[in-house]
């Protein structure tokens, strides 16, 4: 039986489908803005000049298609435990198992050491990636940024809470005999909480009065019982247009937005920067990657970067990234998710309608074959 064309967009079937809790769990999110996601991605794309007829859009010589699709990635948090020392010279070391391996890990532990003590960050060492050190999560699956920060925050706050004791038990300190429930640390200085920072003492100076190298605080802390209670996820959505030009037979991507929620950003940089990254793989994985297999043996015969097709600069166009920036407190204290793969999931699938768009080719098969759209 042929069911006749539904002739409603993209985006509008999106969005009369949203779902407002998981229906596979039947749990309520911990937090979900994909809403708001396609609302402001349409806005800022200009969604609603796009024609919905296939090659109805044209720019010069080339045929224009837009698409769209959404990206999901699940939130989780693991065990992690993180050693933090104040020392005497003013400065503080963060140390942990877990590795950077790229994604700006290090930053994330200075950032919340330095958010705590208010020691600047070029004051903050970060040791990782040593299996002599606390254990922490493994890179991978977009976890060790919520994992790792209640950790941090908690090591760091022991830390803090050492130096105040010792503050009021050292013969000759400031505050000598005080009640160290009194006392916070601002900037890297003990003072009364009621009183300004700046009549404080430097915690190091607190430190050497006492004759001591550094105190430390070590944490560890895992996912809290209640979080099961919900289903955490980041969210996004992609638009994208493609140009075909069928007489010298190029396709290109020519423009490029993601929105994403993400919970609280903790680092804009480094959080655009995965995002672009994960863009670009993308774009690799609908127009040019893949992998060719000898039938004879499995071996995969283009295992180089000489026949492995990648993108490269001429391949991307502009690229923005937009974030929401909602915290999910449900996860962790900052509200804070990973997204170190969330940027990749939908690309290819917002090229795939970006050129049906185009072409009217229904893409079923990845990479995008250029000799399939002629053949169409």
């Amino acid at each position: 039986m042929k069911f006749p064309p539904l002739n409603v967009g993209s985006l509008e079937v999106r969005l009369r489908n949203y779902a407002e809790m998981d229906e596979g769990s039947r749990r309520p999110f911990s937090s979900k803005h994909l809403r708001e996601a396609y609302q402001v991605g349409a806005e800022k794309f200009g969604w609603s000049k796009r024609n919905p007829t296939v090659g109805s859009m044209s720019k010069g010589d080339e045929i224009l298609g837009w698409g769209m699709a959404t990206c999901n990635w699940p939130a989780s948090r693991h065990n992690a435990e993180v050693r933090v020392s104040l020392l005497a010279d003013g400065t503080a070391r963060a140390s942990c198992a877990t590795q950077d391996v790229g994604t700006g890990t290090y930053t994330l532990f200075a950032q919340i050491v330095s958010d705590r003590t208010g020691i600047p960050l070029n004051k903050i060492r970060v040791i990782l990636g040593d299996t002599s050190l606390p254990p922490g999560p493994t890179s991978g699956g977009s976890a060790v940024t919520s994992t790792v920060i209640p950790a941090i925050a908690q090591a760091t706050d022991q830390a803090v809470d050492a130096v105040l004791q010792v503050a009021a038990l050292t013969a000759g300190s400031p505050f000598e005999k005080v009640d160290p429930k009194t006392l916070q640390m601002t900037g890297g200085k003990v003072h009364l909480a009621n009183q300004s920072p700046d009549s404080g003492t430097a915690f190091a100076d607190i430190l050497r009065l006492r004759r001591l190298a550094g105190l430390d605080g070590q944490a560890r802390t895992e996912a809290p019982p209640e979080a099961k209670q919900y289903s955490m996820h980041s969210f996004g959505a992609h638009f994208c247009e493609v140009a075909w030009d069928s007489v010298i037979v190029r396709l290109r991507v020519s423009r490029w937005l993601t929105v994403i929620d993400g919970g609280r950003l903790i680092n804009a940089k480094t959080a655009r920067n995965q995002i672009l990254g994960a863009i670009v793989m993308g774009m690799g994985m609908g127009l040019f990657a893949e992998t060719v297999y000898d039938q004879r043996n499995a071996k995969p015969v283009n295992n180089n970067f000489a026949d492995y097709i990648v993108c490269v600069n001429p391949d991307v166009p502009e690229l923005d990234c937009i974030f929401l920036d909602y915290p999910d407190t449900k996860i962790n204290e900052y509200g804070a998710r990973g997204i170190g793969e969330i940027g990749l999931t939908g690309c290819a699938s917002a090229i795939a309608s970006a050129v049906y768009h185009a072409t009217g080719v229904r893409v079923r098969e990845l990479p995008i074959r250029l000799e399939n759209l002629l053949r169409a």
